[in-house]
């Protein structure tokens, strides 16, 4: 069973052939789960890299692999494989289109209110461009 803000079994088993090879020109990397592990738990938390727990190996590493695979692009891959996926079985639909439900109030003064008035009631002169 994996913990909290962790890969499952099946979620890594589909991800898994979408990550690069582990070993290259010489360079064995970590096991790339663990080190998926502390980028989700790392997003999920909102922890400073330096506070990865450290079962997800050096903080540096996971970061320095994260920075590498946003360069490279590998997530959009990753994206467009698994949208190929969920469309080749009938589970997407494109007509559907939900950016983010959530909203937020600003204050009034970021949409350019203006402040209290100063004393005496009349506003504060403002200087001219």
């Amino acid at each position: 069973m994996a913990a909290r803000h962790e890969l499952t079994v099946a979620e890594w088993a589909r991800i898994a052939p979408l990550l690069p090879a582990r070993e290259t020109r010489g360079t064995y990397y970590a096991d790339h789960r663990r080190v998926l592990n502390g980028m989700l738990y790392r997003h999920a938390t909102g922890c400073a890299w330096r506070d990865l727990p450290e079962r997800y190996g050096p903080w540096s590493t996971v970061a320095s692999r994260q920075r590498r695979w946003t360069r490279e692009g590998l997530w959009e891959r990753i994206l467009a494989a698994l949208q190929r996926e969920l469309a080749a079985a009938g589970r997407i639909d494109w007509e559907l289109w939900c950016i983010d439900g959530s909203h937020v109030r600003a204050h009034r003064h970021a949409a350019g209110a203006g402040g209290k008035p100063a004393r005496g009631g009349a506003a504060r002169p403002r200087a001219r461009a």
